[in-house]
């Protein structure tokens, strides 16, 4: 089936399956017992700490491998809430994902947030930051490098840069940016974290990096795995297998980026062509090469996603981790879009293997569901 929800979960790439079946293999055993045979795997996950290091461009001891970016965020939230000083307020992006937000809400309160201002494209200005930092409103920034479901590109860089001036923490969540667009600089970034099953890595396998001088930093409930930083047995074919998915990405796929933009390019002029009234959700915004969210002109999104998998097209209404849960998306409430905008979103995710004619299919089979969508319930149509 054609598969346009990667933003969720990638396939499982050739190179992480070949890479976890021989770690299984050759490398099973505990890295934490006292063996000859774990000490060899402590080696090789040493080795996979140093090749992700590189990638990022950081140190290799900063890397910490856990089960994924919620993990790592509420890690580093609650770091945060047990070192920084009491009453003091964390920045956060009003579009990060839902992992970054919920733990922001269960560690510091929804009363010491602040909420920073956004575009009409979802995009944080790195001015309006640091004015609230050089009024000592925030004593942390959260800002991700890419949107889950807009595909939007936030100055992760140039927030980094400026909380390193305050000598303020800032976490970036690089889940989406990873494997994808270079890795390279996310070192530089402070805390950042990362999912390995969005770029063909398996599920249950991520990271964090803990920032420069944080030597204090462990989760609330470490062990002596991990240079002390997280308990539980080290997941080390997982690791590799991530390892092996992002080399892949890094030396091999990433490169053909600009190919990618223009394909996504002729795909929303052939939507916005063959289904009028169709909107693209921050279409003047720098947005990664694979992701699309469309407004479309009438019905809500599981409609259009029901009738476009009967085409066996497979496509999102927005994160899936919201999936059930009640209202329309809140990043796309932040951006200003009201609630009957939104419940007509659908979100387009491509991965590397998807084809130029496979997004044109695509466009056509949008076109071909349209008059099978009724309007949405108690929505006025013009």
């Amino acid at each position: 089936m054609p598969y346009f929800d990667h933003n969720a979960t990638a396939p499982l790439s050739p190179a992480a399956r070949e890479a976890w079946l021989r770690a299984q293999d050759e490398a099973w055993h505990n890295p934490s017992s006292p063996t000859r045979a774990a000490a060899r795997v402590r080696l090789r996950l040493d080795a996979a700490r140093a090749q992700l290091a590189q990638f990022l461009g950081g140190e290799p001891g900063r890397i910490v491998f856990n089960s994924g970016a919620t993990e790592g965020a509420n890690s580093v939230l609650s770091h945060w809430a047990r070192t920084l000083p009491p009453a003091e307020r964390v920045a956060v992006s009003p579009t990060e994902h839902p992992c970054v937000i919920e733990a922001a809400r269960a560690h510091f309160g929804e009363g010491r947030i602040a909420w920073l201002p956004v575009t009409r494209d979802g995009v944080v200005q790195v001015a309006e930051a640091e004015k609230l930092l050089s009024a000592g409103g925030a004593t942390a920034v959260a800002v991700m490098a890419a949107n889950n479901e807009t595909g939007v590109l936030q100055p992760w860089a140039e927030l980094a840069a400026s909380c390193r001036r305050a000598r303020v923490p800032f976490l970036c969540d690089a889940t989406q940016w990873l494997g994808k667009l270079p890795g390279s600089g996310l070192g530089g970034a402070g805390w950042v974290i990362g999912s390995a099953h969005k770029f063909g890595g398996p599920k249950g396998v991520g990271f964090l990096q803990v920032a420069p001088g944080a030597d204090n930093f462990c989760a609330q409930h470490g062990g002596a795995q991990e240079q002390g930083r997280r308990g539980g047995t080290e997941n080390y074919p997982g690791v590799v297998a991530m390892l092996a998915a992002l080399a892949d990405a890094e030396t091999t796929k990433v490169l053909f980026e600009t190919e990618r933009l223009r394909w996504r390019k002729n795909f929303e002029r052939a939507v916005l062509a063959a289904v009028p009234g169709t909107v693209v959700v921050a279409a003047g915004a720098e947005r990664l090469w694979n992701t699309v969210s469309l407004l479309l002109p009438h019905g809500e999104g599981e409609r259009w996603v029901a009738r476009l998998e009967r085409r066996d097209f497979l496509v999102s209404t927005g994160a899936a981790c919201a999936t059930g849960k009640a209202g329309p998306s809140h990043v796309l409430a932040a951006m200003g879009l009201a609630a009957d905008e939104a419940r007509r979103a659908l979100r387009v995710s491509a991965g590397w293997d998807t084809t130029e004619a496979g997004w044109l299919a695509l466009a056509e089979a949008l076109a071909a569901v349209a008059p099978e969508v009724p309007p949405a319930a108690n929505v006025v149509q013009p």
